[in-house]
C-alpha cells in the first residue's frame, strides 16, 4: 500500500447560483496578462451547453484522455511514435475559433471621436492582432441558454436520450438547465503529464498538485491534445502552456484558492484525502460501470491504524493526516457518497467531484388541474425535468445508479429536515425516505449541516504543506526560504 496525500476539490452543483464571481476571481489573479487573454482556468458553463472550448466533451472529435486497450490504458492523443510526427502539429487541438478570438475595445474613440450627432462607441479590436472584429463567441456565451437549438442541443451528454426526452428537454414551458463550474481536476492519473515530451508537467508528491514548470516547457502542445478537459492553454505571447496551480501560493499559507474563497454560492468545498497510489493503473482500466465505485476504492480511511502507519512510513506528516481525518471531500465522496466524478470515462480520474443538482419534477395535467404527486416518494426523481440518462453521462459514465443514488439521498435529507423544521411532513414518511435512500438521522443532520449551514473552516480543510520538507530533498531549506512555493523570479520568455 502507497499511501499518499492529495488534495481534493468538491462542488455542490445544487448551490450554484451562476454567478461567475469564481470566474472572474481567478481571471483577476492569475490571467490578465498578454497571450492569456482567452484562458479562463475557472469558467461556469450551463448544461445542456457545449461548454468552454466548444464540445470539448466529445472525445471523438479532440482524443483526449486514456482508452483501455487489451487490458492497458494508452493516450489517444498520441503515442511514442505519434510524438515524433505530431511534435509540431496537433490534428485534434482545439482552435482558436473553438476556444474565441479575445478581443479588448477602443476606448481612445469615446474621447477623440469628432463632434456628430451620434454618440460615439467603442469598437471591438481582437487582443491577438489589434484589427476591428466582429464578436461571434465568447468564455461564457452559451450562458443561460438552457433551451438554445445552437448551444444546448450539440451538447455530448445527449447521447442516448430518446428523440422524446430531447424533445421535452428543450420545450419551452418544460425548460430546464443548471450551472457547471469547471477547473482542473488535478487529477490523479493526468493525461497532460504523461503526453508531455519535455516533463514540464508534473503532479507534487506533497498534495498533488498538478502544475507545469515553464521553464522546460518547449510549446509543444502535447498537453492541450491530451486534457480531456481541456484546462491546459498555450499563451500565443510567450509560447508556453499554463494552467490551473489550484492557488498553491494560497494553500502554502493556509488560504483557500481564489475561486473558493470568493464563490457566493458557497458550493465549493476543499480538502485532502489519502489515497493508495500503486491501485492507480489498476482501477483505470476498469470497466466504464466499475470506475466511479474504483475510484472511490482508492480514497483510504484516514481513521485506520493501517492506513496511518503507511502514511507515516511514506512521510506524510501528523498534521496532514488529522486533516484528511477532518475533510469534507471525505465526507461527500467516501463516506456519503454523494459527489461523483466529472466524466471517469476519461480514466484521468479526477479529483474534482460534484453533488449532482435536484431538477424540478415534470408535471402532469389531469381534469385540468396539475398533478405532481405520486406513491412514489422518489417519483421525481425520474420524472425531472433533466433525464437521468443526461446526469448519469456527466457524472457515472453514462450509469445511472451512481446519480440515483445521490440524488435519492439529497432529496430524503430535505425531506427530513422539512419534517423537523416546518412540520408539514409527516415523521413516519421522513423516516422512510431516509431508509429507501440508505441514510441516517445521523448522516442526514451532518449532511445537512456540511451543505446549510457550514463555516468556512468547515468547507476549507486545508493541510499544512511542509514545504520545508520537500525542499530538503533538493537542499538546506534556509537557502531556498524565499523561493519555496514561489517558482522562479523572472517571467518565462521564448527560446532556449
Amino acid at each position: 500500500m502507497n499511501v499518499r496525500s492529495q488534495v481534493s476539490m468538491v462542488f455542490h452543483l445544487d448551490k450554484c447560483i451562476g454567478c461567475h464571481t469564481c470566474s472572474i476571481a481567478c481571471k483577476n489573479i492569475w490571467t490578465d496578462r498578454k497571450g492569456a487573454e482567452y484562458m479562463w482556468w475557472n469558467n461556469v458553463e450551463t448544461k445542456p451547453g457545449t461548454g468552454f472550448p466548444t464540445a470539448w466533451e466529445d472525445q471523438e472529435k479532440y482524443r483526449g484522455g486514456w482508452e483501455c486497450v487489451d487490458g492497458k490504458l494508452r493516450l489517444k492523443s498520441t503515442s511514442k511514435s505519434k510524438t515524433v510526427v505530431n511534435i509540431f502539429h496537433h490534428p485534434n487541438m482545439p482552435t482558436m475559433d473553438d476556444y474565441y478570438e479575445p478581443w479588448t475595445y477602443d476606448y481612445q474613440h469615446l474621447f477623440n471621436a469628432p463632434e456628430g450627432p451620434d454618440q460615439p462607441v467603442a469598437v471591438p479590436i481582437s487582443a491577438v492582432t489589434g484589427e476591428l472584429i466582429n464578436v461571434k463567441a465568447g468564455p461564457n456565451w452559451d450562458d443561460d441558454l438552457g433551451g438554445s437549438p445552437v448551444y444546448a442541443e450539440h451538447d455530448s451528454n445527449l447521447a442516448g436520450l430518446t428523440e422524446q426526452q430531447k424533445e421535452q428537454l428543450f420545450a419551452v414551458e418544460r425548460l430546464v438547465f443548471f450551472y457547471f463550474p469547471r477547473i482542473c481536476n488535478h487529477c490523479l492519473n493526468p493525461s497532460c503529464v504523461a503526453s508531455c515530451p519535455s516533463g514540464a508537467l508534473y503532479k507534487r508528491g506533497e498534495d498533488g498538485i498538478v502544475l507545469l514548470d515553464q521553464n522546460r516547457c518547449r510549446a509543444w502542445r502535447s498537453c492541450i491534445s491530451a486534457c480531456p478537459y481541456k484546462k491546459t492553454f498555450f499563451n500565443w505571447s510567450t509560447g508556453k502552456s499554463e494552467k490551473c496551480i489550484l492557488c498553491y501560493p494560497r494553500l502554502e499559507t493556509g488560504q483557500a484558492p481564489a475561486c473558493f474563497h470568493s464563490c457566493v454560492g458557497r458550493i465549493r468545498y476543499l480538502g485532502v484525502v489519502l489515497y493508495d497510489a500503486s491501485r492507480i493503473e489498476e482501477v483505470a482500466t476498469r470497466s466504464p460501470e466499475e470506475l466511479v465505485e474504483a475510484q472511490r476504492s482508492l480514497i483510504l480511511d484516514p481513521n485506520d491504524p493501517e492506513v496511518i502507519a503507511a502514511a507515516r512510513a511514506n512521510g506524510i506528516h501528523d498534521s496532514v493526516i488529522e486533516s484528511a481525518q477532518k475533510s469534507p471531500v471525505y465526507q461527500f465522496v467516501k463516506v456519503w457518497k454523494i459527489a461523483l466524478p466529472p466524466h471517469i470515462e476519461f480514466r484521468t480520474l479526477p479529483m474534482l467531484f460534484y453533488v449532482p443538482p435536484m431538477a424540478p419534477v415534470m408535471s402532469s395535467r389531469e381534469d385540468g388541474a396539475v398533478k405532481n404527486v405520486s406513491d412514489d416518494l422518489f417519483h421525481d426523481i425520474d420524472d425531472a425535468r433533466v433525464p437521468m440518462k443526461f446526469l448519469a453521462n456527466l457524472f457515472g459514465a453514462g450509469h445511472e445508479g451512481m446519480v440515483r443514488y445521490a440524488l435519492r439521498k439529497q432529496k430524503a435529507v430535505r425531506w427530513y429536515r422539512r419534517a423537523v423544521t416546518v412540520g408539514d411532513v409527516e415523521d413516519v414518511v421522513s423516516e422512510r425516505m431516509l431508509r429507501e435512500a440508505d441514510c441516517s438521522k445521523e448522516e442526514a443532520e451532518a449532511i445537512y449541516r456540511l451543505t446549510s449551514l457550514c463555516t468556512f473552516e468547515d468547507r476549507f480543510v486545508i493541510p499544512p504543506m511542509h514545504r520545508e520538507e520537500a525542499i530538503e530533498m533538493m537542499a538546506d531549506p534556509r537557502e531556498h526560504q524565499q523561493s519555496a512555493g514561489f517558482g522562479f523570479l523572472t517571467g518565462p520568455t521564448r527560446g532556449l
